[in-house]
Parts: structure tokens; C-alpha cells; sequence
């Protein structure tokens, strides 16, 4: 009997080899790498814990993760914590 989830299908479908997710990672600013590198290490976290952990203004960190979702390499979800919040993970 197996115990998969009809989520971990989906989690399946959504993410990347490594070699795609470089691929889409590569293209864009410096900013979204950092970011994306944060989150690889330290994740879901707010846009103000994203802020604190890269060292970027707050401006930065939010268009680094515009870019990072247009290209579908973040997801978000609202915090468990603080329902008012969004965290941010990779999608890999």
C-alpha cells in the first residue's frame, strides 16, 4: 500500500531537476540569487527575515522575489505564525 498524497504529487510536478532550476536562476540579478541562496538555507521566511538574513533594502528583497516568482523559482504561502505575513520558499 503506498503512502503518497495527492500533495505530493503536486510537489512533484512543481519542482525542478537542479539543472533546471540553475538554468532559470542564472539569468537573473544578483539580488534574486541571493535571495534564492538565503531561502536554500533558511526556509519559509518573511520578506522582513529576508531582509535581515541577505543584509538587502527592503526594496531589493521585494523586487528579487518578484523576479523569483515570475520565473516560478519561489512559492508563498501565508505564515502559520502571523496569518497578516507571507513566507517564501524555493519550489525545488
Amino acid at each position: 500500500m503506498s503512502t503518497r498524497t495527492a500533495v505530493d504529487d503536486d510537489k512533484r510536478e512543481d519542482a525542478f531537476t537542479d539543472a533546471e532550476f540553475r538554468e532559470r536562476l542564472r539569468d537573473l540579478p544578483p539580488s534574486a540569487k541571493l535571495v534564492a541562496k538565503v531561502l536554500e538555507t533558511d526556509a519559509p521566511l518573511s520578506q522582513g527575515q529576508l531582509v535581515d538574513a541577505s543584509l538587502l533594502p527592503d526594496r531589493t528583497v521585494r523586487y528579487a522575489l518578484n523576479r523569483l516568482e515570475e520565473s516560478e523559482l519561489v512559492g508563498s504561502r501565508y505564515s502559520y505564525r502571523d496569518a497578516r505575513k507571507q513566507v517564501y520558499f524555493l519550489r525545488r
